[in-house]
């Protein structure tokens, strides 16, 4: 059974930092795109940021500048440092994966991904 756990979730001031991280197992995904979504109260699921097996990242604009992608494949994880935050950050952030081939339009499709972590929330206070 293959399992996502994020964690690092948490409440933040507007201006400061969070780093999700989300740990992988049940299969190696070393390979393979990770990504985030994030869901904000009353809004669909967003495409956040992703990053093909090889190091390639991607970001929506909102936060292009602000937060960065990384992964670990020794580790079997990906994680997203999150700067300079503000309340429209504030959403339940949910780490992704899959095993098919990374392309710029399939990546921000929540129907690209297999797997799903839980989700940990993240709340941005002014």
């Amino acid at each position: 059974q293959v399992t996502l756990v994020e964690s690092g979730g948490g409440l933040a001031q507007t201006g400061h930092s969070l780093r999700l991280s989300c740990e992988a197992a049940g299969r190696s995904f070393g390979g393979y795109p990770m990504a985030w979504f994030r869901q904000a109260p009353g809004k669909e699921r967003e495409f956040v940021a992703a990053i093909w097996g090889a190091g390639t990242t991607y970001y929506t604009n909102d936060v292009q500048g602000r937060f960065t992608i990384s992964r670990d494949n020794d580790k079997n994880a990906v994680f997203l440092q999150m700067n300079n935050l503000t309340p429209d950050d504030t959403a339940v952030y949910y780490c992704v994966a899959t095993t098919k081939r990374p392309t710029i339009p399939r990546v921000r499709l929540t129907t690209f991904y297999e797997y799903w972590g839980q989700g940990t929330q993240v709340t941005v206070s002014s």
